[in-house]
């Protein structure tokens, strides 16, 4: 019987031998991806900013509700020494004893502070770092003052009033540097706002050395507005500020009744406190140096301002 008939081209196509092919590439592009992201994980998506935001707030919100601490050995010695006003002493349970340890201790025995033991971990979630050598000291929140009810107290004694406005001052070490140089010198107060500003803190605390219990700090609302009703009240302004019209050699008002406007060094005075001071004066330094640190500009201008008082 004859054999059936094949075509050659059929006989070579169903053969299975090697052939030139795309080395799987094909394969592999129509293999599925996994599920779409969702929207809040896509950075380019509008919901990924909003998330961002969320978390941004909720961890605004985590830090506002944790306890106003100061940690390390150093620093809890030094606002146990100034008698800053405190809550409680917290010691992580295993922490390495020192003198300055001990010496802690003994300080918040002395002055009727609870001194507690607790596990590390809680320390670190108190604190919301690790960073506190196993010491926490637990600061009252500050009582700020009414600033015209320290206005009315000024006029009240016959004094002649010198106040401090800080003015996008975020430092609280500017803050408690000012704060000792306006008690120093005879200042009867520092004004800060109540937003985006340094508070007074564990840290002004410690900067001020203590003084920040004695001299008293009161924030505002509207800085624009308490420099205008200081001025109502009979209170030349000052802004202080390179480039200003008067400088401190030449400025002779420090015996009337005064306050004080400091910027930050960076962004300096806001555009409408400044132009809602009286005077614009700036401090003589050196060619070469552009600008002082805040807090030592107000050091500066609050020596010149008691030593013409003085000699009144």
């Amino acid at each position: 019987m004859a054999k059936p008939y094949h075509r050659p081209d059929k006989q070579k196509k169903n053969k299975k031998t090697a052939t030139k092919g795309s080395g799987g590439q094909r394969r592999r592009g129509l293999r599925g991806k996994g599920a779409t992201p969702k929207a809040e994980d896509r950075v380019y998506h509008a919901a990924h900013k909003r998330k961002l935001e969320r978390k941004r707030r909720d961890q605004g919100r985590h830090e506002r509700e944790l306890p106003d601490m100061v940690v390390g050995r150093n620093p809890v010695v030094e606002c146990l020494h100034a008698k800053v006003p405190a809550e409680a002493l917290f010691v992580a349970r295993g922490t390495g004893h020192d003198d300055r340890l001990s010496e802690a201790v003994t300080l918040a025995n002395s002055r009727n502070i609870p001194v507690q033991e607790v596990d590390r971990h809680d320390l670190d979630m108190m604190t919301g770092n690790g960073m506190h050598q196993g010491i926490g000291l637990k600061i009252q929140p500050y009582k700020y003052a009414d600033v015209f009810d320290l206005v009315a107290g000024v006029a009240d004694r016959g004094e002649t009033g010198m106040f401090v406005i800080l003015d996008n001052i975020t430092d609280p070490r500017n803050l408690g540097a000012v704060i000792r140089s306006t008690a120093a010198f005879g200042g009867h107060g520092v004004i800060i706002p109540e937003r985006r500003s340094a508070q007074v803190t564990g840290v002004a605390w410690r900067t001020s050395a203590g003084t920040a219990a004695r001299l008293p700090v009161a924030r505002v609302t509207n800085v624009t507005r308490t420099v205008k009703q200081f001025k109502d009240n009979g209170y030349m302004v000052v802004g202080l500020d390179a480039g200003g019209e008067h400088t401190l050699d030449t400025f002779e008002g420090a015996t009337d009744p005064v306050v004080i406007v400091v910027g930050s060094e960076g962004k300096g005075i806001s555009r409408l406190v400044r132009e809602n001071c009286d005077v614009i004066m700036s401090i003589p330094t050196t060619d070469w140096v552009e600008s002082l640190n805040a807090s030592v500009a107000a050091g500066v201008v609050l020596s010149e301002f008691a030593r013409q008082r003085r000699v009144k």
